[in-house]
């Protein structure tokens, strides 16, 4: 009688999978979508962090607004306890904290931060954007100056056939890194605006001047900008010079730079397409990181010239402890900032081909 033996399958290797499991694990094993919830999750614990911190000091932003202005006055106006309850609950400050949290993450999910203490009946969403344009006209041009300057000459200067003579000549301005922003601009402001009287050294624009589209403001829009714009461009160049001279130093001794000059490439070639593209890696790294300063510009810099941009607008909110002006200026901040952050890992792949994120 022949042997027979009977093979026992698990049914867990042949039944169907359950549709709905396998969509949950398709969509949040997705990369995007990871990472779309990860900016999510970022945002929140943001929020919730600027929510709480200023209310721990147990101040009343709105009793202090008052007392400010009565103090300006010369006297102590009559029945500022009913103007301060009056205020509160027009702006919400007197509901429970649970409450002001719900309302306040309702209002953020809208963009919508709500009015300002300081400047009352202005929204912070319209301070937000007066002051936005001068900051992303500023910062724009010059990180774009700066990165594209920086990076070009770090790649030169780590670049074992560059010229010697280009070290000597770009090297002093490596070490206007180490200064501060705020360092350069009160010597810029005190060479070319006091003992020169060149340039203007404080404001965006002349005083009596409106803003307008014509030549003759722009011009003067450009001239109040110069110092402003100088004081970081040449801070910045340096910091981006020196890491990607460093990079560029790192690439030239990997296995694919010297197959490449083993084959006989030309050297521009090995340049741009081996040495550049793999050592920008780390430079666009640090240019999302840098988009932040779109926004806020440098707090410094605007507070010494008294330009009009977000970051002189923040460091006035802080001064009168406008909670809104704050929570909105900063969660701009940081949205932008996360947002950045995740449009460049996105991105990653097409900068460099050896970045998947693709599932084997």
């Amino acid at each position: 009688m022949a042997n027979t033996t009977t093979r026992r399958v698990n049914p867990a290797l042949t039944a169907k999978p359950n549709p709905v499991v396998a969509f949950v694990g398709a969509f949040f094993g997705n990369f995007i979508v990871r990472r779309f919830l990860l900016f999510l999750l970022t945002v929140w614990v943001a929020a919730t962090v600027i929510f709480v911190l200023p209310r721990l000091t147990g101040q009343d932003p709105v009793k202090e607004k008052l007392l400010l202005e009565a103090q300006r006055g010369g006297s102590v106006q009559a029945g500022m306890n009913e103007m301060a309850q009056e205020y509160s609950a027009r702006l919400g400050l007197d509901l429970p904290l649970h409450q002001q949290y719900v309302n306040y993450l309702y209002d953020l999910s809208r963009l919508d931060f709500g009015y300002s203490i300081a400047y009352f009946p202005r929204t912070v969403n319209d301070i937000i954007v007066d002051s936005i344009i001068w900051s992303f006209g500023l910062m724009t041009v010059t990180l774009a100056l700066a990165f594209l300057i920086g990076t070009g000459a770090g790649a030169l200067l780590g670049w074992s056939r560059s010229p010697g003579w280009l070290s000597y000549a770009f090297m002093p301005f490596l070490t206007l890194s180490a200064i501060p922003q705020y360092m350069l601009g009160l010597v810029m402001m005190f060479v070319f605006a006091i003992m020169l009287n060149l340039l203007p050294f404080f404001g965006a624009y002349s005083p009596g001047n409106l803003p307008e589209w014509s030549l003759s403001f722009i011009l003067d829009m450009l001239r109040h900008a110069i110092l402003p714009a100088l004081s970081i461009l040449l801070s910045a160049v340096g910091f981006w010079a020196i890491g990607m001279r460093g990079m560029m130093v790192n690439t030239q001794g990997e296995d694919f730079m010297v197959q490449a000059d083993a084959k006989g490439l030309n050297g521009v070639r090995i340049f741009v397409r081996y040495a550049v593209r793999n050592a920008l890696l780390p430079q666009v790294t640090g240019l999302a990181i840098s988009f932040g300063t779109l926004l806020t510009g440098a707090v410094l810099v605007e507070v010494l010239f008294q330009y009009p941009g977000l970051g002189n607008t923040l460091f006035y909110a802080i001064r009168v402890s406008d909670f809104f002006q704050i929570t909105g200026i900063v969660m701009t901040i940081i949205i932008s900032l996360a947002f950045a952050t995740m449009l460049i890992d996105m991105i990653y792949p097409l900068i460099d081909p050896r970045v998947k994120y693709t599932q084997n």
